[in-house]
C-alpha cells in the first residue's frame, strides 16, 4: 500500500503566519492600553485636584455667607438701636450723637457685608468651574474604561478630549481664583 503524503509545509507556514500575526496584534493592544491606564491615571489625578478645590470654595463661599448674615443682623441691631433712642422721651442730645454714631456704623457694616457677600459669590462661580471640571474627567474616565472594555481606540481618542475640557475648566478655576 502506497503510503499518502500530506504536504504540511505550507499548512505549517501558515501556522506561523497567523501566530506572527496574534503575537504583533497583542502586542499592539498591550502598548496601547498602557496608554490608557497612564491617560486615565492622570485624569484621575486632575479629577482629584479638581474635587479638593470645588470643595475649598464651597466651604468658603458658605463661610463669607454667613459672615455676611452675621453682618446683617448686626446692621440690624444698629438700626433698632437708632430707633429706639429717637423714640426716647426726652430730646437728651447725647442720643442724637448715639443715633448719628448707629448710623455711621450701619454705613461701616453695610460695607462689609456687602463685600463678603460678593465674596461668596465670587467663590460659587469658581466652585462651579471646578466642579465642571471634576464632571469631565469624571466622563473621561468612564470612556476611558469602555473603551479598554470594548477595545477601540477612537473612544479613548473621545475620552482624551473630553479629558482636555476638564483641563480647561481646571485652569480657569485656577485663573479665575488668582483674579
Amino acid at each position: 500500500m502506497e503510503e499518502i503524503e500530506v504536504p504540511t509545509e505550507h499548512l505549517h507556514e501558515a501556522i506561523n503566519e497567523k501566530a506572527e500575526e496574534h503575537f504583533h496584534q497583542t502586542n499592539k493592544i498591550a502598548g496601547w492600553l498602557f496608554y490608557v491606564a497612564i491617560s486615565t491615571a492622570l485624569m484621575a489625578v486632575f479629577a482629584a485636584v479638581s474635587s479638593l478645590n470645588a470643595g475649598h470654595h464651597s466651604n468658603e463661599a458658605l463661610i463669607d455667607q454667613i459672615r455676611a448674615s452675621d453682618q446683617w443682623s448686626f446692621y440690624q441691631a444698629k438700626g433698632i438701636k437708632a430707633e429706639i433712642k429717637k423714640m426716647s422721651v426726652n430730646n437728651d442730645p447725647a442720643n442724637k450723637d448715639d443715633i448719628e454714631r448707629y448710623k455711621k456704623e450701619q454705613e461701616e457694616i453695610k460695607v462689609k457685608a456687602d463685600d463678603l457677600q460678593k465674596s461668596s459669590a465670587s467663590n460659587l462661580e469658581i466652585e462651579k468651574k471646578f466642579a465642571k471640571a471634576v464632571t469631565f474627567f469624571q466622563i473621561a474616565i468612564a470612556m476611558s474604561a469602555i473603551s479598554i472594555l470594548s477595545q477601540k481606540k477612537a473612544l479613548w481618542v473621545v475620552s482624551l478630549g473630553i479629558g482636555l475640557i476638564g483641563i480647561y475648566f481646571l485652569i480657569d478655576g485656577f485663573l479665575t481664583h488668582q483674579m
